[in-house]
Protein backbone atom coordinates (compact mmCIF):
# COMPACT_ATOMS: atom_id res chain seq x y z
CA UNK A 1 0.00 0.00 0.00
CA UNK A 2 1.30 3.45 -0.94
CA UNK A 3 1.58 6.06 1.80
CA UNK A 4 1.56 9.80 1.24
CA UNK A 5 2.92 12.23 3.84
CA UNK A 6 3.00 16.01 3.71
CA UNK A 7 6.35 17.45 4.82
CA UNK A 8 6.47 20.82 6.58
CA UNK A 9 9.16 22.61 8.56
CA UNK A 10 9.50 26.10 10.03
CA UNK A 11 13.17 25.99 8.95
CA UNK A 12 12.13 26.75 5.35
CA UNK A 13 9.70 29.39 4.07
CA UNK A 14 6.04 28.61 4.56
CA UNK A 15 4.20 27.82 1.33
CA UNK A 16 3.00 31.03 -0.31
CA UNK A 17 0.41 29.30 -2.45
CA UNK A 18 -1.62 26.15 -2.84
CA UNK A 19 1.20 23.65 -2.37
CA UNK A 20 3.16 21.79 0.32
CA UNK A 21 6.87 22.24 1.02
CA UNK A 22 7.28 18.58 0.07
CA UNK A 23 5.30 15.39 -0.36
CA UNK A 24 6.69 11.98 0.54
CA UNK A 25 5.25 8.93 -1.20
CA UNK A 26 6.81 5.79 0.23
CA UNK A 27 10.59 6.34 -0.21
CA UNK A 28 10.33 9.20 -2.72
CA UNK A 29 10.19 12.85 -1.62
CA UNK A 30 9.13 15.58 -4.02
CA UNK A 31 10.55 18.94 -2.93
CA UNK A 32 8.57 21.98 -4.03
CA UNK A 33 10.41 24.88 -5.61
CA UNK A 34 12.32 27.11 -3.23
CA UNK A 35 13.32 30.68 -3.89
CA UNK A 36 15.69 32.77 -1.80
CA UNK A 37 13.20 33.64 0.94
CA UNK A 38 14.50 33.88 4.48
CA UNK A 39 12.15 31.62 6.48
CA UNK A 40 12.20 33.94 9.51
CA UNK A 41 11.26 37.15 7.70
CA UNK A 42 9.65 35.73 4.52
CA UNK A 43 11.59 38.34 2.55
CA UNK A 44 13.84 37.73 -0.41
CA UNK A 45 17.56 37.92 0.35
CA UNK A 46 19.66 40.32 -1.75
CA UNK A 47 21.70 39.33 -4.79
CA UNK A 48 22.31 36.17 -6.76
CA UNK A 49 24.93 34.64 -4.44
CA UNK A 50 22.77 35.10 -1.34
CA UNK A 51 19.69 33.79 -3.16
CA UNK A 52 21.42 30.65 -4.44
CA UNK A 53 22.75 29.89 -0.94
CA UNK A 54 19.33 30.51 0.60
CA UNK A 55 17.64 28.26 -1.99
CA UNK A 56 19.96 25.36 -1.11
CA UNK A 57 19.56 26.01 2.64
CA UNK A 58 15.78 25.95 2.21
CA UNK A 59 15.91 22.73 0.19
CA UNK A 60 18.21 21.18 2.80
CA UNK A 61 15.78 22.10 5.61
CA UNK A 62 12.87 20.43 3.82
CA UNK A 63 14.98 17.40 2.90
CA UNK A 64 16.02 17.05 6.55
CA UNK A 65 12.39 17.34 7.67
CA UNK A 66 11.49 14.48 5.32
CA UNK A 67 13.97 12.17 7.03
CA UNK A 68 16.56 12.53 4.28
CA UNK A 69 19.28 14.96 3.28
CA UNK A 70 20.65 16.66 0.19
CA UNK A 71 22.77 13.52 -0.29
CA UNK A 72 19.51 11.71 -1.18
CA UNK A 73 18.61 14.10 -4.03
CA UNK A 74 18.52 12.22 -7.35
CA UNK A 75 17.07 15.00 -9.53
CA UNK A 76 17.38 18.76 -9.22
CA UNK A 77 15.76 21.43 -11.38
CA UNK A 78 17.15 24.97 -11.33
CA UNK A 79 15.39 27.96 -12.85
CA UNK A 80 17.34 31.17 -13.52
CA UNK A 81 16.13 34.54 -14.75
CA UNK A 82 19.64 35.10 -16.14
CA UNK A 83 21.63 32.13 -17.44
CA UNK A 84 24.72 34.29 -16.99
CA UNK A 85 24.52 33.15 -13.34
CA UNK A 86 24.94 29.49 -14.33
CA UNK A 87 28.64 29.33 -13.31
CA UNK A 88 27.87 30.91 -9.90
CA UNK A 89 25.12 28.32 -9.31
CA UNK A 90 27.58 25.51 -10.12
CA UNK A 91 30.18 26.98 -7.76
CA UNK A 92 27.73 27.31 -4.88
CA UNK A 93 26.00 23.99 -5.57
CA UNK A 94 29.33 22.20 -5.13
CA UNK A 95 29.38 23.40 -1.50
CA UNK A 96 26.02 21.75 -0.76
CA UNK A 97 26.29 18.57 -2.85
CA UNK A 98 29.10 16.07 -3.29
CA UNK A 99 29.89 13.65 -6.07
CA UNK A 100 28.22 11.81 -7.54
CA UNK A 101 25.98 14.81 -8.17
CA UNK A 102 22.25 14.42 -8.80
CA UNK A 103 20.82 14.59 -12.29
CA UNK A 104 19.96 18.20 -13.03
CA UNK A 105 18.31 20.62 -15.41
CA UNK A 106 19.05 24.34 -15.53
CA UNK A 107 16.46 26.41 -17.33
CA UNK A 108 16.29 30.10 -18.20
CA UNK A 109 12.95 31.66 -17.35
CA UNK A 110 11.47 35.13 -17.81
CA UNK A 111 10.36 35.69 -14.22
CA UNK A 112 10.06 33.93 -10.87
CA UNK A 113 7.79 34.55 -7.86
CA UNK A 114 8.49 37.71 -5.85
CA UNK A 115 11.16 38.82 -8.33
CA UNK A 116 13.52 35.99 -7.34
CA UNK A 117 16.62 35.40 -9.48
CA UNK A 118 16.74 31.62 -8.91
CA UNK A 119 14.44 28.77 -7.89
CA UNK A 120 15.14 25.07 -7.44
CA UNK A 121 13.11 21.95 -6.75
CA UNK A 122 14.10 18.33 -6.49
CA UNK A 123 13.34 14.68 -5.90
CA UNK A 124 14.87 12.57 -3.14
CA UNK A 125 14.95 8.81 -2.88
CA UNK A 126 15.29 7.54 0.67
CA UNK A 127 16.75 4.14 1.57
CA UNK A 128 18.92 3.29 -1.42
Amino acid sequence: MTTKTIISTPDAPAAIGTYSQAVRVDDTVYLSGQIGLDPDTMTLVDGIEAQVNRVFKNLRAVADASGGSLDDVVKLNIYLTDLGHFAKVNEIMATYFSQPYPARAAVGVATLPRGALVEADGVLILQF
